[in-house]
């Protein structure tokens, strides 16, 4: 994706145009779509260069890379699009490693026929996402499928950031007795997916929490709180999360059902539709372990922060050869909370 500025009579036709074969045969076409589109949208200094990569001044710290593709459907929905959610998507797993995040890379695949007005909308909300994190694009690439063989646009982002000094966050950290964090409410983007897929409507709207989390994490990191694991759950949801680090740590964990907030149309959409809050998709919410002596420390500094005003404790990491992760219902009975069984929502992410 180079910053390519060729002489051309026509313009693209970005209100009533479609991608076409040509928009990926490395032609004029494509020099086109990327410098009237992506270019145009993404521009900064690095992309400007119009290489086949981004030359970027050094950088000093252990860098942190993460990438993620993205094929959710529908590709606009409340809250967001699959642009602004390739951005935050990316941004969020490199941040939770405690990184600070830099840069991202973009890459399109393209189905033929697509509409160029709904890609522009698309690239916008990439570029608009992107500035407000303070995380650029630099270089990308554009693939074109035949029609039939794509559904409209698959994104992958690549990003790089950099790791605080002294700061070491993994799944393989948690200890007996640290405290389990949650910043918000769950479940908003699966089912915010889900109901405009489906066609539900709801006394009030369900909207997804894309995000980008890293202005939070920062926040966290300077509080000095004794952090172990950081982690987006995204999909399925917090309960997979938190077995995953169950299993990555050799702990078990117990979790208190009425401290996991859900706002009142999520879980009156997942009774109506037989499905548990638990396992469904986050995109802006993130979870956090912390030494026990900490966690008020560090809820306080999640509380002050816009993207984790309704921060609470969820439970305790605990001893258990088999990893289990269990809650405590509001009933006053227990329960495990197991490993997600299959898909239960496809393609939200």
């Amino acid at each position: 994706m180079s910053a390519i500025k060729p002489n051309y009579t026509r313009s693209l036709d970005l209100k009533n145009g479609r991608v076409d074969m040509s928009h990926g045969s490395g032609g004029r076409a494509m020099a086109q779509l990327i410098t009237e589109l992506f270019a145009a949208a993404f521009d900064n200094e690095y992309l400007a260069q119009g290489n086949d990569g981004a030359v970027l001044p050094p950088a000093n710290g252990r860098l942190v890379m993460a990438t993620d593709s993205h094929v959710v459907s529908p590709l606009f929905f409340a809250g967001g699009d699959i642009g602004c959610l390739s951005v935050h998507g990316t941004i969020n797993d490199v941040a939770v490693m405690g990184a600070r995040p830099l840069y991202l890379s973009a890459s399109f695949i393209l189905e033929e026929g697509f509409p160029l007005a709904d890609l522009k909308r698309i690239v916008e909300s990439m570029a608009h996402a992107s500035r407000e994190a303070g995380v650029p694009i630099v270089t990308g690439d554009t693939k074109v499928v035949e029609r039939g063989k794509g559904d409209g646009v698959f994104i992958t982002t690549t990003g790089v950031g950099v790791a605080r000094d002294g700061i070491n966050l993994s799944g393989n950290l948690a200890q007996p007795g640290d405290k389990i964090l949650l910043s918000g409410t769950i479940g908003d983007h699966g089912m915010a997916i889900l109901s405009q897929r489906e066609g539900l409507t709801f006394s009030a709207p369900i909207v997804s929490d894309t995000a980008a989390l890293h202005g939070l994490i920062a926040a966290m990191l300077d509080s000095g709180a004794a952090l172990r694991v950081l982690r987006d759950p995204t999909r399925g949801g917090l309960a997979t999360t938190l077995n995953e680090i169950a299993k990555q740590s050799g702990v078990g964990m117990m979790l208190h059902e009425a401290a996991i907030a859900v706002n009142q149309p999520v879980e009156a959409a997942c009774e109506f539709l037989g499905l548990d809050p638990l396992y469904v998709a986050n995109e802006g919410k993130l979870i956090a372990i912390c030494a026990p002596e900490d966690a008020q420390r560090l809820l306080e500094v999640m509380r002050a922060h816009p993207l984790g005003s309704n921060a609470s404790v969820i439970g305790e990491v605990q001893t258990d050869a088999h990893g289990f992760v269990q809650m405590t219902t509001k009933l006053g009975g227990r329960r495990v909370v197991d490993w997600l069984a299959g898909e239960q929502l496809p393609r939200i992410c």
